[in-house]
C-alpha cells in the first residue's frame, strides 16, 4: 500500500499542511519540524504523486540538470549528488550532456522542450551572459561553475583563486620552487582555467617566489591522455620543474601515468596536485592531493536555491561553496 501524506504527518507529530509546505519547499517551517518531517519522510520511503501535484500546481515535478560531459568524473559525482537531493524533495532530474557547446546549453537553458521541465542547473561553457538572462525570466536557473559570474541569476562556484592558491601554497611549502601548471587557459576552458592561474600566480607574490612560465601547459580537453601528453611535452622540453600542478584530476591522473613512463619518482622528485578530488584520488598510486570542492553542498545547494524560486522564495544564497585542500602521498614530505 502507497505511503500517504497523512501516514507522514502521523509518524512525525504534525499537520498534513505542515508535511506538504515542508515538502514543497516553504520557508517558514521551524528546522525542528523539517527535521521530523524529512526523518519521517526517509522513514516511511515516501514519494510524492507528481501527477497530481502538476494538476494542482502546474508544475511537473522534473528539473534539468545540464553539464558538458558525463564521462569527466567531476559532473557525474555532482550529477548523483543533484539526483539524490532532488529526490528527497520529490523532484526527478533530467540530466543532459551538452559537450559545452553553445547551442545546447541553449536547449537546456530554455527547457528542452515546452512543459517539460520546471527549472534548469546548468553548468555551462558556452553560454553568453545575455543569453541566461534572457532565458532566466522565463525558467527558473540556477548556475554551477565559473564561465558565466556577472548574470544576475542563481549562481553557485567555489573560489577557485583562492582554491588554486592554497594547493599551490602547499606545494611551495613543502620545498617546490619549479611548479609546472598543467591547463592553462585555451578557447574551450578559460574561465577556471585563468582563475585558477591567477590563484597560482598569486601563490608565487604572496611568498616572493618567481613563477617560470617555460613550466605552463595547455591542455586541449582536461582528461588523463591530455594530462599525459602535457607531461610528455614539458620533459622533452628540457626546463627542470619539482612539482606539477593540474587544474582538474584526470590532467593530474594523466601526469602521474606519463612521469612514471619517464622514471620520475612522485613524490621524491616531482610532486603532483589536481583539482576536484574524484574519487579516483584516494586510489591512485600515489594516492592525490587535489582540491575538494563541497559537491555534496554544491548540489544540494543548487537544487533548495531552484526549488525555493519554484517555491517563490526570493532570498538569494551565499554563491560560494566551500573547498578544502586534501594532502595525500602524491605531496608527501619536505624538500
Amino acid at each position: 500500500m502507497a505511503v500517504r501524506l497523512k501516514d507522514v504527518a502521523l509518524l512525525a507529530g504534525v499537520s498534513v499542511k505542515t508535511v506538504s509546505n515542508v515538502i514543497n519547499g516553504y520557508p517558514h517551517v521551524s528546522a525542528t519540524t523539517r527535521a521530523k518531517v524529512e526523518a519521517a519522510v526517509e522513514q516511511l520511503d515516501y514519494r510524492p504523486n507528481l501527477q497530481a501535484r502538476s494538476l494542482r500546481t502546474g508544475r511537473t515535478g522534473v528539473i534539468a540538470l545540464g553539464v558538458p560531459r558525463l564521462d569527466e568524473v567531476y559532473f557525474a559525482e555532482v550529477a548523483a549528488h543533484v539526483i539524490e537531493a532532488a529526490d528527497r524533495l520529490g523532484l526527478t532530474v533530467l540530466v543532459e550532456q551538452t559537450d559545452g557547446e553553445r547551442q545546447r546549453e541553449l536547449e537546456v537553458l530554455s527547457g528542452i522542450r515546452p512543459g517539460l521541465v520546471d527549472g534548469v542547473i546548468l553548468s555551462p561553457l558556452g553560454l553568453l551572459r545575455e543569453d541566461i538572462e534572457q532565458t532566466a525570466r522565463r525558467t527558473p536557473v540556477v548556475m554551477l561553475g565559473e564561465h558565466v559570474t556577472d548574470s544576475t541569476v542563481d549562481h553557485l562556484r567555489i573560489d577557485n583563486v583562492k582554491a588554486a592558491a592554497r594547493l599551490t601554497h602547499t606545494l611551495l611549502a613543502a620545498g617546490r620552487r619549479r611548479i609546472a601548471v598543467v591547463g592553462t587557459p585555451t578557447e574551450r576552458h578559460v574561465s577556471a582555467a585563468r582563475l585558477r592561474l591567477a590563484g597560482y600566480q598569486r601563490a608565487h607574490e604572496e611568498l616572493d617566489i618567481p613563477w617560470h612560465e617555460e613550466l605552463w601547459a595547455p591542455a586541449a580537453n582536461y582528461r588523463r591522455a591530455d594530462g599525459a601528453a602535457a607531461i610528455h611535452r614539458l620533459v622533452a622540453a628540457g626546463a627542470p620543474f619539482d612539482a606539477v600542478f593540474c587544474f582538474n584530476d584526470l590532467l593530474a591522473l594523466g601526469a602521474l601515468a606519463a612521469l612514471r613512463q619517464h622514471g620520475v619518482r612522485v613524490p621524491e622528485d616531482v610532486a603532483v596536485g589536481g583539482f576536484d578530488d574524484i574519487d579516483e584520488c584516494a586510489y591512485s598510486v600515489p594516492t592525490l592531493t587535489t582540491v575538494s570542492p563541497d559537491k555534496v553542498q554544491l548540489a544540494v545547494r543548487a537544487v533548495h536555491t531552484l526549488h525555493a524560486r519554484l517555491s517563490g522564495v526570493e532570498e538569494s544564497p551565499d554563491p560560494d561553496v566551500p573547498f578544502v585542500v586534501v594532502e595525500r602521498d602524491s605531496t608527501a614530505g619536505d624538500r
